[in-house]
């Protein structure tokens, strides 16, 4: 109790709220804005994890400074510096990738949207169709497949890897690409802005021991790329036909081809009452095309 009222007396006694300017209030807001992003970050990638164990070891050194563990203190103290190095060398991949998000991102658009939602979509209704359809060809004759739908991550270095393209994405040149025995089917197809830029890429593999044993390269290697970037990964499986998403580490298996158009839908954020709006605003824009014609 003598601790407590020699708190108040000291602490609270007089305190009052300081004065704000308009600066003051632009830099709260500022720094608000950059701990929600990076909390944000973190919370998609294998960050997520060493924060949970970051914040354990700070409760356990207010444990160790209430009873006096000089000890562990003197441990914790001469450990930080190379525990900093540490975290910047194992989630090395994770910074570059918020980097390149930091670098590519328009903050003022994200903030305030100027323009309509639909001008920004990264891929197209006739592409979903047209990759709904080779999928289902593709899982019914059992052709193993893996195509890299690109977003904000511009997947430059992956795409070298490869052989160039850049052909328009139709179910019939991803059907012809993954056939056994032909120079492309062996690797992945990068998509970028509706267009196949590259296939036979190599793409990282996930180190991640929770993936099942059952799990071959191609889904190793889906989930690799989606841990390293923002990107969504389709897989069909060539041993069973099972047609499978990755997307920010997060493997969902053996998707219903049926289901594979509103699967790709609700992980782009795209409603089904959405994608028929835009349609019809297409087909409407092309009538009125030929109308005045």
């Amino acid at each position: 109790m003598e601790a407590i009222k020699g708190f108040v007396e000291n602490y609270l006694v007089g305190l009052s709220l300081p004065e704000l300017a308009v600066i003051d209030i632009v830099e709260i807001i500022i720094i608000a804005f950059t701990i929600y992003q990076i909390i944000l970050w973190v919370r998609n990638t294998r960050a997520w994890m060493l924060v949970k164990g970051i914040i354990f070891l700070l409760f356990f050194s207010v444990v160790a400074i209430l009873l006096k563990m000089d000890v562990i203190l003197w441990i914790f103290k001469n450990a930080i510096n190379v525990g900093i190095i540490a975290v910047l060398i194992v989630f090395q991949p994770e910074l570059r990738s918020a980097l390149e998000q930091l670098g590519r991102k328009n903050v003022l658009s994200s903030v305030i949207s100027f323009e309509n939602d639909d001008d920004d979509i990264k891929v197209s209704d006739k592409t979903v169709s047209a990759l709904v359809k080779a999928c289902h060809e593709m899982s019914k004759n059992k052709t193993g497949a893996l195509i890299v739908l690109e977003n904000e991550i511009v997947l430059k270095e992956i795409e070298k890897t490869g052989i160039g393209i850049d052909a328009i994405v139709t179910s019939q040149l991803l059907i012809n690409i993954f056939e056994h025995n032909t120079p492309l089917h062996d690797g992945a197809v990068i998509i970028r802005d509706n267009r196949i830029v590259s296939a036979t890429c190599y793409l990282p593999m996930s180190d991640n021991l929770e993936l099942s044993k059952e799990l071959g390269t191609r889904h190793r290697a889906a989930v690799g790329v989606s841990e390293v970037s923002d990107s969504l990964t389709i897989i069909v499986s060539e041993e069973t036909g099972a047609i499978s998403l990755a997307m920010n580490g997060v493997l969902t298996r053996d998707i219903e081809s049926g289901a594979l158009r509103q699967r790709i839908n609700e992980i782009l954020g795209r409603s089904d009452s959405d994608t028929r709006r835009r349609s019809f605003l297409h087909i409407r824009d092309r009538r009125g095309k030929k109308d005045e014609e």
